[in-house]
Order: C-alpha cells, then sequence, then structure tokens
C-alpha cells in the first residue's frame, strides 16, 4: 500500500551546529490522529561546554511526549517535577489548562559534552479534558514493552501490548530500529504515520514522514534505519495551534497569551529566564 501523502521535515540550525526537523504540523497536514507535532532534535555531537538551552516556556491544551535515542535532558516545570530524561524511556507531561517547564543538558553533559538525538511529540487532548489539571509522567526503559527485536511500545496499544504510559485517547506509538533488510507490519488504525528519523524504508529516506489511512502496510528497511510509528482514531476535531499552545478555541489561546505576558503560569523552581511570547519585545535580563 502506497502512503496517502509524504512529507518532508526542513531542517532548522539553532546554533552551534544544533539542528531540529519538523514534519509535524505541515501546510498539506495539520494532524495524523491526535498527533499534533513532531521535531526530531539531532543527532548532534556537542563540545565540553555546550548544551541544549530550552528556555521556561509554557503549553496549553496538549500533552508533550519526549523521547530519546542518544544524550540526555533535564526536564523542569511549574509543578516543581525535575526529571533527567535518558535512551528508551518516556516523558509525558499534560499541559491541560497550563504549564511550563524547561528542557536543558544536565551539567555532567554539558562539562563533558555528548550527543543528543531524540524526538519530541505533541498530542492533542480530547475537548473534555482541554482544561483539565496539568500532570507529568517519567516511565522507564525497561518499563516499555519491547514487541519484537529493537520495537518497543511507547504509548498506546499495538502488537498485542499495551503501554504502562497514561494516555488521553486511543492512540498509538511505537519506536522502531530495523536491521537492512528487516520488515513490520503497522499496526490497524483509521490514521497513520511512519518518521523515518536515520536511515532508509524503501520509498522513504530520514526526515521523511509517510502518512497512511486504513489497510494492509508493511515496511521494509532499506538500510539500518530508525523510525516511529504512530497513530489512532480520528481526533474529536480540528485544533487550532500558535506557538505553543494547542486548544479547540482561538479564544482560549488568547486567554493563554495574555496569562504568560502576565506570568500567570507559575514560576519553575531554579529558572531564572523565560522565553517571551513571539511577537513581544524581548525580556529585560533576570538575574538569579
Amino acid at each position: 500500500m502506497e502512503p496517502d501523502l509524504v512529507l518532508t521535515a526542513p531542517k532548522r540550525d539553532l546554533g552551534d551546529g544544533f539542528v531540529v526537523r519538523r514534519a509535524l504540523p505541515a501546510p498539506q497536514r495539520r494532524m495524523v490522529s491526535w498527533f499534533t507535532f513532531l521535531d526530531q532534535m539531532g543527532p548532534v555531537t556537542m563540545a565540553p561546554g555546550q548544551g541544549l538551552d530550552v528556555r521556561p516556556h509554557p503549553h496549553i491544551g496538549l500533552a508533550t511526549v519526549t523521547f530519546l535515542f542518544e544524550g540526555a535532558i533535564l526536564h523542569r516545570d511549574t509543578l516543581g517535577n525535575v526529571q533527567r530524561i535518558e535512551p528508551g524511556a518516556v516523558n509525558w507531561m499534560t499541559a491541560g489548562r497550563g504549564i511550563a517547564h524547561s528542557e536543558r543538558t544536565p551539567e555532567d553533559v554539558r562539562a563533558s559534552g555528548g550527543r543528543v538525538f531524540g524526538i519530541q511529540l505533541w498530542v492533542a487532548l480530547p475537548r473534555a479534558l482541554e482544561e483539565t489539571a496539568p500532570t507529568f509522567e517519567h516511565t522507564p526503559a525497561s518499563a516499555l514493552p519491547e514487541v519484537e527485536t529493537g520495537v518497543r511500545l511507547v504509548l498506546g496499544e499495538a502488537y498485542g501490548a499495551r503501554s504502562p504510559v497514561k494516555i488521553s485517547s486511543a492512540m498509538f506509538y511505537v519506536a522502531a530500529a530495523l536491521k537492512a533488510g528487516a520488515s513490520l507490519k503497522l499496526p490497524d488504525a483509521r490514521e497513520r504515520a511512519v518518521y523515518v528519523a536515520q536511515g532508509s524504508l524503501h520509498g522513504a529516506v530520514d526526515g521523511q514522514l509517510l502518512v497512511f489511512g486504513a489497510g494492509e502496510v508493511v515496511l521494509e528497511a532499506a538500510t539500518d534505519a530508525r523510525i516511529l510509528v504512530m497513530g489512532g482514531e480520528p481526533a474529536d476535531g480540528p485544533r487550532q495551534m500558535w506557538w505553543n499552545f494547542v486548544h479547540s478555541s482561538h479564544e482560549r489561546i488568547e486567554v493563554a497569551k495574555a496569562d504568560w505576558r502576565a506570568g500567570r503560569f507559575g514560576q519553575i523552581p531554579g529558572e531564572h529566564e523565560f522565553i517571551p511570547l513571539p511577537d513581544d519585545p524581548p525580556p529585560p535580563v533576570r538575574y538569579p
């Protein structure tokens, strides 16, 4: 079965050679099932003293899902959570009515330098849960089912297994490391996508997102490849997306903008910076 759509994620250099690729949203496709956003970080090797520094920023109406292939990231949020994430584990953060967080390279990794390679997804919350209380959950790699060699179920149900991560809707997310010549059949669903993070499949190279509808699909690896498989039922309606905010209501996003501008999302312990709204002037420098 051929894909309905093939998207190539554009590259963006954030400085110091740190490259991200954004596959969703795209002009041709805003969402796949409940997935509204897909960013690939790296792979990049950072010199000693360099690191990833995503300063505090807000979210509403969504859940963030962070999964690493290489490296480490330290998560902090306005609930007081401080969590290091390493390869194979997953961070699920429900923003709900509002949360802010930061993502930085841990100090020990920054001191020595090292690799970073991973994926962040955003999942739209069902309308009934868009204003739920924010939460954060970390699940270690050892708790995620390996459904076959190199194929790990990160979220939801697929291949006869269930991930322990508590999710908000009917979906699945699978991370697979395939050897050249290996094949993988996609789980059944009305909406599905495959992202090639590294290597190539027959018919797709790294940085491409393949979108499929219902029907049997068998992927074949042309080289050793890292891929992500995601999908599920269609979301319960379209979503508005502006900067880091996702919601069914444009008016609610305007409220979130005003709340961030006024500092009403709360303080992250240990942080003294923030990212301003894109249309606001840079903030004055804050000191501890």
